[in-house]
């Protein structure tokens, strides 16, 4: 009918139409689905993929840009920028472990720890509850970047993060570095009050002869694997009644372990992550707009401290005595059940106090570390350590050489912790304004991003655990 005449519009979009359904069919009929994509779909199928952003190399300054975009970016700090995918020297490989080392411990959330309902902890991939709001003095608008985040749940989030990381390759003979997901801290956790201690180690006794039964494992005799662990070092290492002994066991003297505290003096093969803090954002402009607020935030205390007294840290009750006494000082007691201590578990009332603090006071309470270093970081508030396992001798894949840069120290043992506020006022102010932008500046790499970014303009905290490893594993496997 339509010989020699134009097609009508309507006929030429069908038959475009039809040839993409046809090649798109005859697509999938020859390259079906590979085992280790079906693989992937099943062990994936709780954290959501994204393509990676676009993003402009230059950023339009006129005035009368779209409404929308400038409610995204607030001043960002950087003019341009480049966005990561991959640094070249890392490949790693992700175990896909039998579901009883990791998502099958979620089920029994409730019993995960005695003193805690995890239930709430373990969601969004151990993200925790999103928090709504962070309050009129921290607001952003960036709510979707906050969540009421467990201590404890840096394992999880570690999980997450490489399941969906540009690094990952599902090719072992590509590989540089083999994670081994098990949620160690939250299974010893559920186990403190285990008395059978056949109980108590049977999952971790397990794991290992799985990993030795690997070919992958055997090639280097595990010294290019590593696993990351939510809990501290006491928590698999010592003979106190709970405690398991995973890191005692022969195989897992092998790998690389990644803990948020380590043993300082003994640890060889464990390197300091840190604790996962409230804030996990998707996109730099995010991360950008959060340092931008706390450069410009008004500090009106000298210093604070947020804590409770503990029985083996005497020096805590210093703390909070002098602090009680000074004008300069703001203090958080989060001992007992009042409505201080209540404000001890809200993120933003932590954040707000740090954020309008110069100095948060950093006192080694059950261990050497706490979660508060990171909260303090984030909150643009120079940490003041007591002592070097606090933080210098555990995370140095983190913080520069330098401590001054950053940080302030006074030994314990000094008699200088008697006068803190002194000390304090004797730093001139521009080397305090030097510190805290030096701080402002690290809170990128010890941050954990959202598990569902993907190439968004920064290195987290895992992409420097990666680099840092990478380096460590060569010299073992050359």
């Amino acid at each position: 009918m339509f010989s020699g005449e134009k097609k009508p519009p309507i006929l030429l979009r069908c038959s475009s139409s039809l040839l993409l359904f046809l090649s798109a069919a005859c697509l999938i009929f020859w390259f079906p689905s590979s085992p280790d994509t079906l693989i992937q779909r099943q062990h994936d199928h709780h954290i959501q993929h994204h393509d990676p952003p676009h993003v402009n190399q230059t950023r339009n300054q006129n005035t009368n840009n779209n409404s929308k975009n400038a409610e995204v970016l607030i001043t960002p700090t950087k003019p341009s920028v480049t966005v990561p995918t991959c640094n070249q020297k890392v490949s790693v490989y992700v175990y896909t472990l039998p579901a009883k080392f990791n998502f099958e411990l979620l089920h029994n959330c409730h019993d995960l720890n005695f003193r805690t309902d995890m239930c709430p902890h373990v969601a969004n991939s151990g993200l925790g509850q999103p928090l709504p709001t962070m309050g009129p003095t921290l607001a952003t608008n960036n709510s979707s970047s906050w969540f009421a985040t467990n201590q404890f749940a840096a394992e999880m989030i570690f999980h997450a993060r490489l399941l969906n990381h540009p690094c990952r390759t599902y090719d072992p003979a590509r590989a540089t570095l083999f994670y081994v997901p098990y949620y160690g801290g939250l299974h010893v956790s559920s186990k403190f009050r285990e008395r059978n201690l056949t109980a108590r180690d049977e999952l971790d006794v397990s794991l290992v002869d799985y990993l030795q039964s690997q070919s992958t494992w055997q090639k280097h005799n595990g010294k290019d694997h590593f696993i990351a662990l939510g809990r501290i070092v006491r928590d698999f290492t010592s003979s106190w009644l709970g405690a398991g002994r995973l890191l005692k066991l022969a195989g897992v003297e092998n790998m690389s372990v990644l803990i948020i505290e380590r043993n300082p003096f003994i640890g060889s093969n464990q390197h300091g992550i840190p604790y996962p803090s409230y804030f996990h954002p998707s996109t730099w402009q995010e991360m950008s707009t959060w340092q931008t607020k706390m450069r410009e935030t008004h500090r009106r205390h000298l210093f604070s401290f947020i804590g409770a007294k503990r029985r083996k840290a005497s020096i805590r009750n210093e703390f909070i005595k002098q602090c009680g006494e000074s004008t300069r000082c703001m203090l958080l007691n989060c001992r007992g059940s009042n409505e201080e201590a209540r404000k001890c578990q809200e993120p933003s009332e932590v954040l707000k106090v740090m954020s309008e603090s110069v100095f948060c006071l950093q006192a080694p309470g059950d261990s050497f570390t706490r979660r508060s270093t990171f909260d303090s970081v984030l909150a643009g508030c120079i940490p003041v350590f007591f002592s070097p396992h606090t933080a210098y001798s555990q995370y140095q894949w983190y913080l520069p050489e330098e401590r001054s840069e950053y940080s302030m120290y006074i030994d314990q043992r000094n008699k200088a912790r008697k006068r803190i506020e002194e000390a304090l006022l004797k730093i001139p102010s521009e080397k305090v304004r030097m510190m805290r932008e030096k701080i402002i500046g690290l809170i990128p790499s010890l941050t954990y991003a959202n598990p569902n970014a993907s190439d968004f303009g920064f290195e987290d905290a895992v992409d420097v655990a990666l680099a840092s490893l990478t380096k460590q594993v060569k010299k073992f496997v050359d």
